[in-house]
């Protein structure tokens, strides 16, 4: 049961950083390539700071379910990586998607 448990707040984790916790700002500012970036002298941040607070958020939520300092870690690297795949065209959204659930799943078996 305690498998269930875990996969289900860390399913509930995903979706609240990923969906609820993200704003536009943040999904179109995490990509390099979007035309928000276009302007010569824009005042709007960098990509990789809104990656990086990104992939911060996840990993931060997977370190207080798992109260695992290593997992947070782990999933902020993989969730960084993954997304900039996604942004670059490497991987769709449903690949990105399967790597996030992936990790999820792992988690819930090393706990």
């Amino acid at each position: 049961m305690i498998l269930l448990e875990n996969l289900f707040i860390l399913f509930f984790g995903h979706a609240l950083a990923d969906f609820v916790l993200q704003p536009d700002a943040m999904g179109y500012g995490k990509n390099r390539n979007d035309k928000i970036h276009d302007m010569e002298h824009s005042l709007f941040p960098v990509w990789y700071y809104w990656l990086t607070a990104h992939a911060m958020v996840h990993g931060g939520i997977v370190y207080m379910i798992t109260d695992s300092l290593l997992l947070g870690v782990v999933e902020v690297l993989i969730h960084w990586i993954t997304d900039f795949s996604k942004c670059e065209g490497w991987i769709t959204m449903h690949q990105d998607q399967a790597v996030h659930i992936g990790c999820k799943v792992g988690y819930s078996f090393l706990l």
